[in-house]
Formats: C-alpha cells, structure tokens, sequence
C-alpha cells in the first residue's frame, strides 16, 4: 500500500508545496520546513546513497536512484538497525532511553538545519549561496551499533550560533552492517561499510552544501563517542590525502577507539562464522546467503550477535591492513601534520570509564582486561595491570583509570601533535564527569549522551562558556575567536612541551571554573 500512495504524495506535493525545497539534481527536488518556533528552516530524511540492501549489503554505497518531482523531508528518516539496549562489560544497562523512530536496513539518509532563508526555492538552490555560512557534520552514533538522526535536534546549534551554522546530521550502517569482517567479507564485499558510508556523505556534503547556504570550504566535523572515533578514522585516511578535502576542522568529544584487528584475526572470523550460523548460512564460502535475506535475516541476530562483553560498547572493526585504498587508515605514527583537516579540538571527561564498570563485580584488573582485550596475552595483562594496580585505590578505580586513559584519553593525545599549532585540548570536570555528561550542555535533546537525565550542573555562565567554546572553534577555527562574550579564558593552544588544556569545572562554592591547566600528573 506504501509503494502507491508515496507517488501521489511526491505528485501532491508538487502542487501544495509550502516549505523550503532544494534542488539536488538527479536526486530531485526535496521540500522541507520551518521550524516556526524558531524559524529554522530543516530538512528530515534527504537519501545520500542507495539503499544498501540485497546484493549491496556490504558493498561501498553507491549514488541514490534519479528521482523526479518533489520529495518530502518533513519527517525523521528510518534508523539503522539499532543494536541491543546496551551493556558495560558486566551487564548494567547503559542505553536507557529508545526512540520511536522505526528501524530499517533502508537507513542512508541524512538531515539538514540551518537559519531562515526567505525567499528559498528550488530554482534559488541552483545557483551559488552568495551568503555562505559555516558548515557542522555531526556523526549520530554510539557505540557503532546504536543511534540515528532523530536522537540529535541540532535546532540548538543553529539558533546558540546566531544563525552561523548550517548543521547536517549523517546516519551510516551499524553494528554488523556496517563493520562486519572476516575472510568472506574480504572477498567478496568491502570491510568498513559504516566508514564508507560515512565518506560517502561527507563528499555529498562537499557537493551540495552551497545549495542549503553552506560553504564546502569552510566544513567542521564533530563527534561524539563513537562518533568521534569515527572522527580519529577520517583523520588519517587516505594518508592523510582525501581529496578533495572534505573538512578543514575536527572536533571529537570523548573519542571512544574501539578494538582493531587485521579483517581475518580469529576474533572477526570468528563472530563472522556466529553470525553466519545464527542466519543458517553455516560454512558460507562468500555473502550469498547473508545478503539472500532468507528467514535467518542477519537483523533479527544484531543485538545478540554482537558480544559486547569483549569491548565496553562493542566491537567494530575498523580493520587498517584491509580498508581499500580510497580509505586507507594509519595509525598516527607517522610524521605530524600527516593527517586531513588542518585544526583540531580534543575533550575529554575526567571519569570517561565509570559507566562502564559494575562496581560491584568480582575482578581483577588483569582479568577485566583480558575480557575486553581478548587479543592480549595473559603476560600482557598482567604487566598492564601492574601499573594501574600501584596507583592505589580500589579495584574499580584503578580499571576506571585504565579504561578512560587506554578508551579515551590517550586517542586524543595521539591525535593532538599531528595538528602542530592547530590543536586545542579541553578537559570536562563537572561531577560526576562520566562519559556523555558533556553531551547534555550541547545537545541537550540527546536521547543517548545524557542518559535521559539534565545536565549535571546547572548554570547559565559555565553553560555558554562551555558550549561557546566549541561554537568558536567550529566558526573560526579558534575557541578565543568567540561568537558572543562569556567567562570562558584565554584558551592555550595544546603543543607537545606544555601540554596545556582547558579544564571545565565549578568550585566548592558552585561557581564556574573554567580555567587553563598544565599536564596531568598521576
């Protein structure tokens, strides 16, 4: 029934149109809306790729099927399969709040928010923005096998910049659609797909951005947990030599950098051969089966195939020996500067791993290790957790250190010197400084990143002093460049001798304490 009525829809539209519509070529004609709370004008659901389902499941993503008429983008698109609710490595739920928005493998859509632009039609779209704004991509994930568009407004971002942004939120395959490895996948389809997708979008943005007023030169790309992992991949890919360049700055707030293995370690192939025998594809050769979607649909296996006791939020791959060359990942050991993008803002919260722990569980700091950290050996275990079992305290602290310094912090350090001059370093304090309670100052609609709950503190000064920093750095590439005047100090530049960084925190007396901070020391 669906398949007759969207046509007369698509037609309908062609003749009541009332909101905003752009003009993407073969991909046609989208009409959006304005938000009339704050005249926003907003995009829902714009398809950047073909659905990658059937035989493309697996496969790069490819250019969307030309379309004629007007398309509606007035509703939130459908998400990727989402994963289970959500475990740390003991079994404490973490994803507290679901969407309603309905699940679908028909997920590659992205939306679009930027100020009020009186007078905007399809033919207007067609023609160069003279009145080009600063562009945010923000990555919708956690976790990489949960999230979506709808989780994120960015309504916020558009109206606390004073209308200097144009925000595009981008959704990719999840879980194991979109980091499924293994032999067979090397073979016969692409390793990474959530990558790609992900590469896929920002080039789409790069084309189409003038077209919402964006300028494709001037574009920020922002994450968030997962979402800023994906960040730390973007960084380095290509060699550092995307072309055309597809951002020219990078914010990553709480970098969580999963676990990476070459695409036939055993631990791939081995959740691959699950996969397949959970799908009744047992001793598949190649993805025939996988991608038949016989009664054994690999959707119905993705929150139990998915071992999340291995990882603090589940495994990906993002598998460096085997990314196609036009997506080449490093590691960031090679010489500074040899990376895409040209500044760089890190934070991260003080207690990054706390959410992940049971404080109540029965372990050893070697043997928690060995659970998340299968590939190490119990020697290596041992000798890692020697070193955060001398720093004293209990059990629990002394995993929540090592998970928020291996997880969290130390992506971010390894990321800071390849931006020589560029790179800015914040740190977020505010009790209890847990991973995501960042994210409720920024985005406070966020279904995930504040765990349903309000920000930790509440205050006006330390919000927009907090929250300010980001936009600068976004508009001018300098959090000091500010778009409006807050308490927020001179803010350092990170460099490899003074380690300096801008600490987030309150005072006993519950004043903002925003202040600039030398090195860490144990």
């Amino acid at each position: 029934m669906k398949a007759r009525v969207l046509p007369f829809l698509a037609l309908l539209a062609d003749v009541v149109a009332s909101g905003p519509i752009v003009d993407l070529g073969t991909a046609g004609q989208w009409e959006g809306f304005i938000n009339p709370e704050y005249n926003v004008s907003t995009f829902l659901g714009i398809r950047y790729a073909a659905p990658p389902t059937g035989d493309l499941r697996w496969q790069l993503p490819t250019a969307p099927v030309p379309v004629q008429g007007i398309q509606p983008a007035t509703s939130q698109p459908p998400m990727c399969y989402q994963g289970s609710q959500g475990t740390n490595a003991t079994g404490t739920t973490v994803l507290t709040r679901r969407d309603t928005v309905a699940e679908s493998e028909d997920c590659l859509f992205l939306k679009n928010l930027f100020r009020r632009w009186f007078g905007f039609t399809a033919e207007a779209s067609r023609r160069a923005c003279p009145n080009r704004c600063t562009k945010m991509t923000d990555d919708s994930t956690t976790g990489y096998d949960a999230g979506g568009a709808s989780w994120y407004n960015g309504t916020d971002l558009v109206v606390e910049s004073n209308n200097t942004f144009v925000v595009v939120v981008i959704q990719y395959r999840l879980g194991l659609f979109g980091f499924l490895a293994g032999q067979q996948v090397h073979d016969h389809g692409v390793a990474n797909a959530a990558l790609w997708d992900q590469q896929f979008a920002l080039r789409w943005v790069h084309d189409n951005i003038q077209k919402f007023g964006g300028d494709p030169d001037h574009v920020t790309i922002w994450g968030a947990s997962a979402g800023a992992g994906s960040i730390f991949q973007h960084l380095v890919a290509n060699g550092g030599k995307t072309e055309p360049q597809l951002f020219r700055a990078a914010i990553t707030s709480s970098i969580f950098a999963a676990i990476q293995y070459p695409y036939n370690h055993s631990i791939p192939q081995g959740l691959f051969d699950t996969i397949a025998d959970l799908a009744n594809c047992t001793n598949a050769t190649n993805l025939d089966c996988l991608r038949a979607g016989r009664r054994g649909d690999p959707q119905l296996h993705q929150p139990r195939s998915w071992p999340r006791g291995r990882s603090t939020v589940s495994p990906p791959s993002f598998l460096s020996s085997t990314a196609p060359s036009s997506l080449r990942v490093r590691s960031f050991s090679s010489r500074e500067g040899d990376v895409n993008g040209e500044y760089y803002l890190g934070m991260t919260n003080t207690n990054e791993g706390a959410l992940f722990i049971d404080a109540e569980g029965n372990y050893t700091v070697a043997g928690w290790l060995r659970n998340i950290m299968p590939a190490f050996s119990v020697k290596q275990s041992e000798q890692i957790a020697d070193v955060y079992e001398a720093l004293g305290g209990s059990t629990f602290d002394q995993i929540e250190t090592l998970l928020t310094e291996a997880g969290f912090v130390c992506p971010t350090q390894y990321v800071l010197p390849n931006f020589p001059n560029a790179s800015y370093r914040g740190q977020f304090a505010i009790p209890p400084a847990w991973h995501g309670n960042d994210g409720a100052y920024y985005f406070p609609d966020l279904v995930y990143m504040n765990l349903g709950v309000p920000a930790p503190w509440n205050n006006t000064a330390f919000t927009d002093a907090f929250v300010g920093g980001f936009f600068a750095f976004a508009a001018n590439y300098d959090p000091n460049q500010k778009l409006a005047q807050t308490i927020l100090p001179e803010w350092p530049l990170w460099s490899t001798d003074a380690d300096e960084f801008m600490l987030f925190n309150r005072t006993d007396a519950a004043m903002p304490e925003p202040g600039d901070w030398g090195p860490e020391t144990g």
